[in-house]
């Protein structure tokens, strides 16, 4: 199977995607008139699990293309 190649920016590229992903489950809490402060809580700790959990996968295989 042929790997695939990293982005040109992969940690900017993914902290951008998962900063408008947060920024829905915000508005999505807004437009139906539910708990704000519950929504950004919830949008915040979804934007640093994903984010970290996806730095952590490209800097593992950054280091394994390194070791090749």
């Amino acid at each position: 199977m042929r790997a695939r190649r990293l982005p040109k920016h992969p940690f900017r590229d993914s902290a951008i995607l998962y900063g408008i992903l947060a920024a829905i489950v915000v508005a999505v809490g807004l437009l139906t008139n539910g708990n704000v402060l519950n929504a950004v809580v919830v949008a915040l700790a979804f934007f640093l699990a994903a984010t970290g959990y996806s730095w952590w996968r490209f800097r593992r295989r950054l280091e394994q293309a390194g070791r090749r």
